[in-house]
């Protein structure tokens, strides 16, 4: 029997990105809906972009694959591992293989060698956590039967809300693929030091297959994936969640919470919208602080008394232990779980330690994060490519500090990751290429954005699409003999 080879490092490469060129800007949305810009700037962000009517969540996931083998001048037969994280699958039955074909097809018609035949190509779902779901399953696979190769998990989403819906400044379209291998050139992730969380939370963000029943999508083909969501409800799980992950990490590796959120310098963090992580890593210091010296705890007592709340009161809260599950129902929506800590939540916002322990850890990245909107899947992978390449810029970050990561998805369950970043970093950001991505954009009219939300296809939306895949055509065949009724066929576009 053959004994287990020495260990060694695992952790993510490379990254690339494909967004949908149409842009909304929220301003703009706004002076069309009503709404005021000055909250939604600061609560939601500038822009997101908007899926065209040939693209769908695969030819978005295969152009950032495919642009990540170019970028990092991959070996196809070296990939043993093709993860695809996503909600907005459209197929019940494939997943990643869909793109791995695709990407073949792509890489022959060059002359290069296809993805390896062996490659293994899950999908991962859960919510917006897929992707980290299928980082730590290509980390495994590297680490056992796949050592020696390359995996590749692309995250890709479509963000859609009813027009008119709290979600609909909060939508978004995108792909982000990285490159997984031992003796990382970007992180190493440290699956050991890691945390998880996990609760069933009823109704908090849910796509039923009914929401499908009668639609007429004709023109496109592009069914409508809006989801059913409770927006303040939702607020609660992810503060819970993340809450519960991070004492999964701080009893695995025996920290003292307040000491250890204070020693980092970068966090990155599930972002849905802007104020979302800003909440959540701010709660998670509050608590924290309740769990330190009597220093610390003074500091959080000088916020309550601010806020008119007893410490006492508040840190009793802090240890109940509640059950958020409790609250799904139509009469208990709108109660909170921890109403104490979160108006002192609002003090705190005003303090000087909520720039210097909120905003600045989460600043690498974060003003490109405003022109997103919600990736779902990608949003985290986005939110590090954006931030790595900001460290590059401003030599933020330095081989062997500790950067943490968290991801979260609806439903519930949440996964926080550390990050060690590798002596190699430098070269490998500077192959990402997400600004340039970023700066490609068409600005789109009211009545663009709206044929295009309600699947119609606007007659002067001027894009040509270049060096990216597109839907050719869908299947409408439905005979004894052949049928593909609804499928999709691809074709890239050089």
């Amino acid at each position: 029997m053959k004994t287990l080879r020495e260990s060694k490092p695992i952790g993510i490469s490379g990254l690339a990105a494909y967004m949908p060129p149409y842009r909304v800007w929220l301003e703009d949305w706004c002076n069309w809906t009503g709404d005021q810009w000055p909250k939604v700037r600061e609560v939601v962000g500038r822009s997101f972009r908007v899926r065209g009517p040939e693209q769908s969540v695969y030819t978005m996931a295969a152009t950032a694959v495919l642009r990540l083998i170019d970028q990092y001048d991959v070996d196809p037969t070296r990939i043993k591992f093709l993860g695809l994280g996503t909600e907005s699958s459209t197929d019940n039955s494939a997943g990643a293989i869909i793109v791995k074909g695709m990407v073949d097809q792509a890489l022959e018609a060059r002359g290069k060698p296809a993805i390896a035949r062996s490659c293994e190509v899950p999908e991962f779902k859960h919510a917006c956590l897929g992707g980290v779901y299928g980082m730590k399953g290509a980390i495994r696979h590297l680490a056992l039967d796949g050592a020696g190769g390359q995996a590749i998990v692309v995250c890709a989403d479509i963000a859609e809300y009813a027009r008119g819906s709290s979600g609909e400044p909060t939508q978004g379209a995108g792909a982000v693929a990285m490159l997984l291998e031992e003796d990382p050139k970007l992180a190493v992730v440290d699956l050991p030091g890691s945390g998880s969380a996990s609760d069933y939370r009823v109704m908090d963000f849910r796509k039923p297959m009914l929401r499908f029943c009668g639609q007429d999508r004709s023109q496109t083909h592009q069914v409508q994936d809006f989801p059913i969501f409770n927006g303040k409800y939702s607020t609660t799980c992810y503060i819970d969640e993340t809450l519960q992950a991070l004492n999964d990490m701080y009893r695995k590796r025996e920290l003292v919470p307040i000491e250890y959120l204070r020693s980092l310098r970068t966090v990155f963090m599930h972002r849905p919208y802007r104020r979302m992580p800003e909440t959540g890593w701010a709660v998670a210091y509050l608590f924290a602080l309740s769990q330190g010296t009597n220093e610390d705890r003074a500091e959080l007592a000088s916020y309550c008394y601010e806020a008119g709340i007893d410490a006492e009161r508040l840190r009793t809260e802090m240890m109940s232990q509640p059950k958020v599950s409790t609250l799904a129902s139509p009469e208990r929506l709108q109660y909170e779980i921890y109403p104490l800590t979160m108006a002192v939540l609002r003090v705190f916002r005003t303090s000087r330690h909520y720039r210097l322990e909120v905003l600045d850890k989460l600043a690498l990245g974060s003003d490109t994060m405003l022109d997103l909107g919600n990736l779902y899947t990608a949003a985290l992978p986005a939110w590090l490519a954006a931030g790595f390449e900001q460290a590059l810029d401003e030599d933020r970050l330095q081989p062997g500090e500790e950067v943490l990561t968290l991801g979260y998805g609806s439903g519930d369950a949440a996964e926080v990751i550390p990050f060690y970043i590798a002596d190699d970093w430098r070269d490998a950001t500077a192959a990402i290429g997400f600004g340039r991505i970023m700066d490609r954009a068409v600005d789109l009219s009211h009545e663009q954005y709206t044929e295009l939300h309600e699947g119609r296809i606007p007659a002067d939306l001027a894009y040509t699409p270049q060096d990216e895949f597109i839907v050719d055509h869908v299947g409408n065949a439905e005979e004894r003999h052949f049928s593909d009724l609804g499928i999709e066929y691809y074709r890239y576009v050089v």
